[in-house]
C-alpha cells in the first residue's frame, strides 16, 4: 500500500472520528463556550459547519486532498459552492492547523463558481 493510500485512510479515520465526536457534543443541551477560543455567547456549531461539506458527495475528501497536496484543481463546483457558503467564523475551528488554507480555497472557488466572491 502506497504512502498516499495510508495518508488517505488515516485522514478519513480522523475525519470520521471528529464527526462522531462533534455529533456527541452537539447532543448536549447547552453548548459550552470556552473563553479565549470561542467568544462568550457566540459558540461556533462545528457540526453545522461540517454538515454542509459532508452533504456534498466526496467534498470532504476533495478538500482533504487539497490540504495535503496544495493542489486545488480537483475540487469540483458543488464542493466549492458548499465551501463558499460556509460562515467565515467556522474556518478557524475547522482548519486550526492551517489558517491560510480556507482563504486560498475560497479564492480558487471564486474562479470555479462564478457566483462566489473571493476572500477579502
Amino acid at each position: 500500500m502506497g504512502s498516499k493510500a495510508i495518508v488517505s485512510i488515516l485522514l478519513m479515520v480522523s475525519l470520521c472520528a471528529a464527526n462522531f465526536f462533534t455529533q456527541g457534543v452537539a447532543q448536549m443541551q447547552t453548548p459550552p463556550t470556552i473563553p479565549g477560543i470561542f467568544p462568550i455567547g457566540l459558540p461556533i456549531d462545528l457540526v453545522k459547519c461540517w454538515a454542509s461539506l459532508f452533504n456534498v458527495e466526496g467534498c470532504v475528501l476533495e478538500i482533504s486532498k487539497s490540504i495535503f497536496s496544495g493542489n486545488f484543481e480537483n475540487v469540483e463546483a458543488a464542493c466549492c459552492k458548499a465551501f463558499s457558503a460556509l460562515d467565515a467564523n467556522c474556518w478557524p475551528q475547522m482548519f486550526p492547523l492551517n489558517p491560510f488554507f480556507p482563504p486560498l480555497l475560497k479564492d480558487n472557488c471564486a474562479r470555479i463558481v462564478p457566483n462566489s466572491r473571493p476572500h477579502n
